[in-house]
């Protein structure tokens, strides 16, 4: 606003009277403000609308068409979205004029140089919304502090995530530097067995790949996108148990070693083998009689499958008084101490179970084997020694951990070599979570695999392909 000074403390305002209202012409190139009127909205938002006009540059009547001097035609009304300041929203109002070419019969409207391509607010209004949005700001916050509508919120921060990621709206931009180790992962995308399958550069952590499914096309497709000269310099990817993943790349890319982490190896454990035998041992035991073992046994699953240090930490907590949480209750100290630790519980539970005693060498063995640094032969010993335990058990569950080990040899023991991990990628995966909830869900998945690639980009860097940067 120009030319308003109000010196008298504590008192509001008058802005029914506007003949002091003018807005200075910034970021409005070619528009002169005449006059403002104050209206309200729906919701009770004071908007200021400044109207004024738009002046003619040198040869604006010149037909695009032909190049022949058109005439004027008519003169349409424009109300544009502005900058608001505070909760008060602005628009600007003019009329455009519309010309007319008597040579080529077409007709053709007057530029408006400071409006925002496809939509009717200003270019300085849809940078304010550009780094709303890449500053973090959700599409509901965002379409509140602009006042605009979040459909439109949302075409805003498509469009400035395709400027950022695509070559052409569609195709994403090739990664700039080569990787020597990737991962791969799925995670849902929608309700029931709908997956999608990302790819990420483990040095940096940005997502490289993105697309609907689970299958061996996604491997190809991500191939044939960076070509087989990008695909030479790596050297081992990082992957979950899905055979898709593994015979995609061998196919392709034979020099590629797969590689299977700790994380996974223990994720399928603790779901495949600690749950199950948990369970029957409790209906063993329910059908000898023995019902106070199989009574010990209930809610033991987050114990059975942490570790050790994970229990001392949690004894820790609770030593100097602090709210612990385990599995989906809630766990106060003197909770904790009426089974004198959750060490101490699991350690009457080994000495009780000859079969969960034997789980907890497994597990023990295990992290050992995923200690050992450049040497594959050391840990094929490591890992040949605990597919032994498990068949000697002749437990159904824990031989099928080790025809798992025994299928996926090579993939383990390539960690000795490649001490890579998949903990990037589930961050990522959870960062889709977060990205999922603060959505209120994603029906366009395009838009949702933008959304991805963008939290995988730590740094905000201003869009470089926008011409409406206003400095």
């Amino acid at each position: 606003m120009e030319n308003y000074i109000h010196t008298e403390p504590n008192v509001q305002p008058d802005i029914s009277n506007t003949s002091y209202l003018k807005l200075p012409n910034l970021h409005l190139p070619g528009f002169t403000n005449t006059s403002t009127e104050i209206k309200h909205t729906d919701s009770d938002r004071v908007v200021f609308v400044f109207k004024g006009t738009l002046d003619r540059q040198p040869d604006e009547d010149v037909c695009p068409y032909c190049g022949k001097q058109a005439h004027v035609n008519a003169h349409h009304k424009v109300m544009l979205h502005h900058l608001g300041f505070g909760f008060t929203l602005t628009r600007v109002e003019f009329e455009k004029t519309q010309f007319y070419c008597e040579d080529c019969h077409k007709s053709f409207m007057q530029d408006v140089p400071f409006q925002a391509k496809n939509h009717r607010i200003t270019t300085a209004l849809e940078q304010y919304a550009y780094d709303l949005l890449a500053n973090g700001h959700t599409l509901k916050d965002t379409a509140e502090i602009t006042g605009l509508g979040k459909n439109m919120v949302k075409s805003i921060d498509k469009k400035r995530l395709q400027d950022l990621y695509t070559i052409d709206g569609k195709t994403l931009t090739q990664p700039k530097h080569p990787t020597k180790f990737l991962g791969i992962d799925e995670f849902k995308l929608h309700d029931g067995y709908c997956f999608a399958t990302h790819i990420i550069d483990l040095d940096t952590g940005h997502v490289l790949w993105i697309e609907e499914g689970k299958k061996k096309q996604v491997v190809y497709d991500f191939i044939d996108h960076v070509g087989m000269e990008w695909m030479g310099h790596v050297e081992a990817v990082a992957c979950d148990m899905n055979s898709n993943y593994q015979d995609a790349f061998e196919e392709r890319c034979e020099w590629i070693q797969i590689v299977f982490d700790h994380f996974h190896i223990v994720k399928n454990f603790n779901e495949k083998v600690v749950s199950e035998v948990r369970k029957d041992e409790q209906r063993r035991l329910l059908e000898e009689g023995n019902i106070e073992a199989a009574e010990a046994l209930k809610k033991t699953r987050y114990i059975l499958t942490s570790n050790r240090s994970t229990l001392q930490q949690k004894d820790e907590e609770a030593r100097e008084g602090k709210t612990i949480r385990k599995g989906s209750e809630l766990f106060q100290t003197e909770d904790i101490h009426r089974h004198e630790g959750y060490e101490a519980k699991y350690n009457e539970l080994l000495k009780e179970n000859k079969l969960l005693f034997t789980i907890d060498l497994v597990k023990e063995k295990l992290a050992n084997a995923y200690t050992v640094k450049r040497d594959e032969v050391k840990m094929a010993k490591e890992i040949t020694e605990i597919i032994n335990i498990c068949n000697a058990t002749e437990n159904k569950h824990l031989m099928w951990f080790a025809r798992l080990l025994l299928n996926h040899f090579e993939g383990i023991i390539a960690h000795a070599t490649y001490a890579i991990s998949s903990g990037k990628i589930e961050g990522i995966n959870n960062k889709i979570k977060v990205i999922r909830r603060k959505g209120y869900g994603y029906p366009d998945d395009e838009y949702f695999f933008l959304k991805i690639i963008d939290a995988s980009h730590k740094e905000y860097v201003r869009n470089p392909k926008s011409h409406r940067i206003c400095d």
